[in-house]
């Protein structure tokens, strides 16, 4: 054979082999099957509205179950601006984020089926806390298998954001407001002597002699924190100074929102003493409310200006904060609509499958025990008579139990009030509900908490735990025993509860249970050990009828 030499064309840029004797031959060109562009939004508009809809599926019960959270509780109510919120901050970022390929990631792909996991989980347990973290898992998850790290880093604050929508976990809250409430009401009482009222604090009670102050939970500032921590992010987000000064700007809503709160606790007090009790009601207490929340805003946004004069610089608050709508170049952004890459295409199908498998699943069969309706628990046993009474409307339908037992009896040695609430199935976010955290929603404060043994009382193969609370409101003292008794076990930790719910939903295919709480009030002067007697002294002749009416 001649001699083989290899050449670049000049033009066309292909190698072309030469033989000697033979014509030059180009080799064959790669033939492309990439999409134009208008393809490609169309491939992924359908792949993003199929992902839309498998989420709708898979999150309808934990979504309908966060609306009720914003609708019913006050402090969440801003859940409803904050996606929107976080879409604002997003499109401020798209600029940057078109100046980025968008890769894809596979640990979005592992994102997305951890959050799946975790509604599972929240649903059985009836979680719906861990089912509403799991959905942002899942959110999260689907941007970074789509856009990879380097776009999600540019994003990453606004996808944060979306946790303001979820509600803290209950345990979490409930220590929060109360050491709210604590500090509140103690700034507040000093602000009041300082105007030269005179006034008592016990507790969270303001005691002016003439009247008396209940800071209940609901005056504990904490939808003023929320909402300023909400407002604060977004002020810290857009201002454009070091990193320590926008991190104070964020954390200075915790001391904001004391020192607010406070205030309008004193200014409550003060005129409440001059002119009434009206004073700190109605209109009036709601207008003190929304004047607070601006005078937060009004203090943040000064904040910022006192930040920008500090380290030197030339720049002035306004500067600093710019908040505008930017101008998209729409052709650098069509980048971003484009067929999804292999991690993202694989997130969307767990979504799917996810989505099949939530349509298709049987109905869950419960097993439903037997059991005596608590209208027929005795109302005399040992020493003790006991009056039947019923719970408030509000209350009940908060608590939603499918039957209900409260008592008060009277013995030689005083009174106990006994509740029971049973649940027949506590799936859903139907299940019992804790003294724990009912009890400061009732103004209730909690002096004391521990687990404690009955030693003399004996279930199953020990003794009866019970969590022993010491509460007090205004100059009331009472002392509360409360458990949970769920199929055939006291439990004393409410998690623990979910848990159980959780592995007894499989492996018996059972949910009920019970919560029980005894109640006595301490007389004046009365040392807690005889009103523990008495708890005792009942909990020992009620304990053998109460398991007559929770199957276990």
């Amino acid at each position: 054979m001649g001699r083989m030499r290899v050449r670049p064309s000049i033009a066309t840029g292909r190698v072309i082999t030469v033989q000697a004797g033979c014509m030059p031959q180009a080799t064959p060109p790669a033939v492309s099957y990439r999409l134009n562009a208008s393809a490609q939004s169309i491939v992924f508009g359908l792949i993003a509205l199929a992902a839309l809809i498998g989420l709708a599926l898979v999150f309808h019960h934990t979504l309908a179950a966060l609306v009720r959270v914003w609708d019913s509780q006050k402090e969440y109510s801003l859940g409803y601006v904050v996606p929107f919120l976080s879409l604002f901050l997003v499109y401020q970022r798209l600029d940057r984020l078109a100046a980025e390929p968008v890769v894809g990631s596979w640990a979005g792909t592992a994102i997305v089926l951890l959050g799946l996991g975790l509604e599972g989980f929240g649903r059985l347990s009836t979680m719906d806390t861990v089912a509403q973290y799991g959905f942002l898992l899942v959110v999260w998850g689907l941007v970074l298998a789509y856009l990879g790290w380097p776009g999600t880093r540019i994003i990453l604050m606004p996808l944060a954001s979306l946790m303001f929508m979820v509600p803290m976990p209950n345990y979490l809250l409930r220590d929060i407001s109360q050491t709210l409430q604590l500090l509140s009401s103690q700034l507040g009482v000093e602000l009041i002597r300082w105007c030269g009222t005179s006034v008592y604090l016990e507790g969270n009670v303001i005691d002016l002699g003439v009247m008396k102050l209940q800071v209940v939970e609901a005056c504990s500032g904490l939808r003023y924190l929320i909402s300023l921590s909400i407002l604060s992010f977004v002020v810290a987000y857009f201002y454009r100074d070091r990193l320590w000064k926008r991190i104070v700007v964020f954390l200075s809503a915790i001391p904001i929102t004391i020192a607010l709160n406070s205030a309008r606790i004193a200014l409550a007090g003060v005129t409440s003493d001059h002119w009434g009790p009206a004073m700190a009601e109605g209109l009036l207490h709601d207008f003190e409310g929304v004047t607070i929340f601006v005078a937060g805003v009004l203090i943040l946004l000064a904040e910022v200006w006192i930040l920008v004069k500090v380290g030197g610089g030339k720049r002035n608050a306004r500067d600093a904060l710019a908040i505008g709508v930017p101008k998209l170049d729409l052709a650098r952004v069509r980048h971003l609509v484009r067929v999804p890459g292999k991690p993202a295409c694989a997130a969307a199908a767990l979504i799917a499958i996810a989505a099949i498998v939530t349509v298709s699943a049987p109905e869950r069969v419960h097993a439903y025990p037997q059991r005596p309706e608590f209208a027929s628990f005795p109302l005399e046993f040992a020493q003790w008579k006991g009056v039947p009474s019923r719970l408030e409307p509000e209350i009940a339908a908060v608590l939603n139990t499918d039957d209900y037992l409260l008592v008060d009896y009277f013995g030689n040695e005083g009174g106990v009030n006994l509740h029971a609430s049973y649940y027949a199935s506590q799936t859903e976010g139907n299940s019992t509900h804790s003294p724990r955290a009912c009890l400061p929603a009732g103004g209730w404060e909690i002096l004391s908490f521990k687990t404690h043994a009955l030693e003399k009382i004996s279930f199953r193969s020990g003794p009866l735990k019970v969590n022993r609370v010491v509460i007090q409101k205004g100059d009331i003292t009472a002392l509360v025993y409360y458990w949970f008794q769920q199929r055939g076990r006291v439990i004393t930790d409410e998690y623990v509860v979910k848990l159980y719910i959780l592995a007894d939903s499989f492996s018996r295919q059972r949910t009920d249970g019970a919560m029980v709480r005894l109640v006595t009030v301490v007389g004046s002067g009365e040392d807690l050990a005889n009103a523990d007697a008495r708890l005792q002294s009942f909990a020992s002749v009620a304990m053998p009828e109460l398991r007559r009416f929770i199957p276990e």
